[in-house]
């Protein structure tokens, strides 16, 4: 669990990544999609766009230049075949869980979990296009940590119940400056908080950036990282996730209908199934900005 150093009522509830139980056994849906075991991974590609071949009969969605959709895809992988580390540096050997593992930095603290690391690519994204003042997450008690507050010198003091603003040092912003501010995010907010800050979407609408979040306890989170769409409309995507202890964030296999995995495809389907949660569709939330 997270090391929060805090007592607040709302706290005492956890707020990180477990697993739940789930009996439900859905029959993979293969019309239209490809029905022999094939290869849809490119060892040698360093990013998800260039690691994951689509489907036939597929291509992936356009993007918009600087935009959420564009910077997930173009997302650094490390080598193929590298395993997922923890922050403790112990290799996360599950089996059946991930394909790939995301480039990322998550620091030797409990705190890089399922709902932080959406929230890091999130604010990642926003700190490469220079929209400071849009960096901001709430805390599981409501309070609203903005990075402009943070980058004119305040921080953050939390005494029992109350948290607020104080001018500690010089107005600053380096890419240090941003990542303590996402330490402090990443160990007072979760997926509950998280939750409540994004907008639900019908699964009609899914677009790469859109969140399947489960907010409370227990609770998870996975991020769509990439997007095909055939010619009669169908749609497949790409997932990643962190989960606990703090972890790298990594691409997830298909554990459903592995012919054609990573790639995921909801059709006919009533849940999402992926290898470590479970997922109502009506479960889609988007960022709002």
């Amino acid at each position: 669990m997270k090391k929060i150093f805090i007592i607040l009522l709302i706290l005492v509830l956890p707020i990180s990544c477990k697993p739940i139980e789930d009996d439900t056994k859905l029959s993979p849906v293969t019309d239209n999609l490809p029905k022999k075991e094939e290869t849809y991974i490119n060892v040698a590609g360093e990013t998800i766009e260039e690691r994951y071949l689509t489907l036939e009969g597929y291509k992936r969605i356009e993007t918009e230049e600087n935009s959420f959709g564009e910077f997930l895809r173009a997302q650094r992988l490390k080598p193929y075949g590298e395993k997922v580390l923890y922050y403790d540096g112990r290799e996360k050997n599950k089996k059946d869980v991930y394909d790939s593992v995301l480039d990322v930095e998550i620091g030797d603290r409990d705190l890089h979990q399922c709902a932080d690391a959406i929230m890091l690519l999130r604010g990642e994204y926003l700190y490469s296009i220079g929209k400071y003042e849009d960096i901001s997450f709430n805390f599981v008690s409501g309070f609203k940590a903005e990075y402009k507050k943070w980058m004119e010198g305040y921080r953050i003091k939390i005494e029992g119940n109350h948290v607020s603003y104080y001018k500690a040092t010089e107005p600053s912003n380096t890419y240090e400056d941003f990542r303590k501010y996402m330490d402090m995010v990443m160990a007072y907010a979760g997926t509950l908080s998280l939750e409540k800050e994004l907008e639900p979407i019908n699964i009609e609408k899914i677009k790469i950036g859109d969140v399947f979040i489960v907010g409370g306890s227990p609770g998870h989170a996975v991020i769509v990282m990439d997007m095909a769409i055939s010619d009669e409309g169908g749609k497949i995507f790409v997932l990643a996730q962190s989960y606990m202890p703090a972890q790298q964030t990594q691409i997830l296999i298909n554990p459903i209908d592995k012919s054609i995995s990573p790639w995921y495809s909801l059709n006919d389907k009533e849940k999402l199934i992926t290898p470590e949660w479970t997922f109502e569709l009506d479960q889609l939330r988007r960022f709002l900005n």
